[in-house]
This record gives C-alpha cells, structure tokens and sequence, in this order.
C-alpha cells in the first residue's frame, strides 16, 4: 500500500465530484494542522439581495472543517473520519464577487470530537465570516454497502 503525498491528497480533495465542485471549492494545501481553500464567488452564490447567501460560508466550512478532521485522523494514524455535529458561522462584512480564501485551525483535538475555526477573508485580507465546527469522530465501515444502503 502506498502513502499519498499531500499534493495528491489535495488533487484527490478537488477532483471529488459533488456538492464542494458545485458550490466551487478549491482545495489549495492541507496539512495536520489545517487546510487553505478558496472560492470564486458568483451569482450563483447570491441570496436575492445581490450579496453571498450565508449558507455558502456555513457550508463551505462543514465541508472545510470536515476535511481538516478527517485528515488529522489519517495523519496521526487514528483512522477513521469526522462528520460535522454543529456549526455556528458569524458574518462579518458582505461582498458580492471575487476570489475568497478559506483557513481552518484546530481549537480541540481529541480522541471522540474535534472543534475548528474557519477564517474565510477577501483578497485585501478582511475577514467576511467566521465558523467554529465542531466534528464527531467516526469509525470506517469496512466496506460500504453495494445496494444503495438497503
């Protein structure tokens, strides 16, 4: 069994196809302490008022968050992954485009959850939302069920 390195961990994370690739999260690093991503902001992100819908930066950070967890857990040889239990997104200053970044850092690390931050800023720097999320270890079925789940 080979061990991936972490640059083909982050073209795994941005090849996975579904909800990251709709809303257009790029994952740009990660390590055990975090990950940095961004996000090209569109209309298509936009509530009606012309400004980005708060449950983009809530569900930009479960799934930033989620990530951190689960590759903290593989990095330290625990296992297993982390699923969101409670996300709490504060919003700081509203914008409408442009590219945003996206840094998580972990608050707590232990052995059944895990708590992160996520900073999400525009490109001059200024913070736009904040999140904290806690996680829930989890254990790996081991294999996932061929019917669909029945």
């Amino acid at each position: 069994m080979s061990t991936l390195t972490v640059e083909e961990i982050v073209n795994n994370l941005n090849d996975v196809r579904g909800f990251d690739a709709e809303i257009g999260q790029k994952f740009t690093s990660i390590d055990a302490d975090g990950l940095v991503a961004t996000l090209e902001l569109s209309a298509k992100h936009h509530q009606p008022f012309g400004i980005v819908h708060g449950g983009v930066y809530c569900a930009v950070a479960e799934s930033a968050a989620s990530m951190s967890g689960a590759y903290w857990l593989h990095a330290t040889g625990i296992g297993g992954t982390a699923v969101g239990v409670n996300n709490s997104t504060d919003f700081l200053r509203s914008v409408s485009e442009g590219t945003i970044s996206i840094r998580t850092s972990p608050i707590h690390r232990g052995r059944r959850q895990q708590l992160w931050a996520v900073e999400f800023t525009d490109a001059d720097g200024r913070a736009l939302a904040r999140s904290q999320v806690r996680l829930q270890n989890i254990e790996l079925p081991d294999s996932a069920p061929s019917n669909g789940g029945e």
